[in-house]
């Protein structure tokens, strides 16, 4: 009978800590164990992307898209099972011009003027892409995490700051996530640039835009904060093709190095 009283005010105990709380917040331990990594499959669960779903995994979300034949504008619902296993993996071009060579010498060719190319026919400069190269910092302050692949990893850098001080697009783009579903990136804004780049702004203390929100290079997107770390900062990261990249190459160089 002791032991069963010890269980029942352990278990009251339990019980009556999680109603102290709330349960209002939800760890995201919790929220993504549902047998993702065990089975290959992410359920989906309310406030999730197919972005922050590629984003969460570093998989390129065209391909997980591709995968799941789910076309675009990408609409997945709470319940529903993603594969992670069969994304297949971009591979470089391998491919050799195969180059004959003639048994017989070839007939001389009779010679054909060529007509002198106009000014006209060279092909117009293509325009930049914003998303190459007109990327802008995200905050002023100070840096104080470098991109490492190498342990501790850190697929992004981390810029010190104030809490409530402003976070920046980088470039212009859409908001494909704003939400702090993420283990380890607190309230979390990804933004789609094109095709090819995405950005995401980690630990903000408030987030200013909503998901599908077209938003301008510069433009104040969220505050700097702690959510999901112990220091106030912002975390800053850009994906190409889904995977992390350094940020330091795209960024413009500050005055004074």
């Amino acid at each position: 009978m002791k032991v069963l009283g010890t269980v029942t005010l352990v278990t009251i105990a339990t019980l009556l800590t999680g109603c102290i709380s709330g349960r209002e917040f939800v760890s995201v331990e919790e929220k993504f164990s549902k047998g993702q990594t065990v089975t290959g499959f992410h359920l989906v669960e309310r406030g999730d992307t197919l972005f922050s779903i590629a984003w969460r995994y570093g998989i390129d979300f065209r391909e997980l898209a591709n995968a799941n034949s789910i076309a675009s504008p990408y609409v997945i619902y709470p319940g529903q099972k993603i594969d992670i296993r069969n994304i297949p993996k971009s591979q470089p071009s391998t491919k050799v011009a195969a180059v004959e060579k003639p048994s017989k010498p070839s007939p001389k060719k009779q010679s054909v003027s060529r007509p002198e190319p106009k000014i006209s026919q060279i092909p117009p400069e293509k325009p930049a892409d914003p998303a190459e190269t007109d990327w802008k910092w995200p905050s002023n302050g100070r840096l104080i995490g470098y991109f490492s692949t190498k342990k501790p990893v850190n697929k992004g850098i981390d810029i010190d700051g104030s809490l409530g001080e402003s976070v920046l697009a980088a470039a212009a783009g859409t908001v494909v996530y704003a939400g702090q579903g993420l283990r380890g990136y607190g309230n979390l804004v990804i933004v789609k640039h094109n095709e090819t780049f995405l950005s995401a702004y980690a630990h903000t203390s408030r987030i200013l835009v909503s998901e599908q929100e077209v938003v301008k290079a510069g433009q104040k997107i969220a505050e700097i904060g702690s959510t999901g770390t112990d220091k106030v900062k912002l975390h800053f990261e850009i994906r190409r093709n889904g995977k992390p990249v350094d940020p330091l190459r795209y960024l413009p160089e500050r005055p004074g190095g």
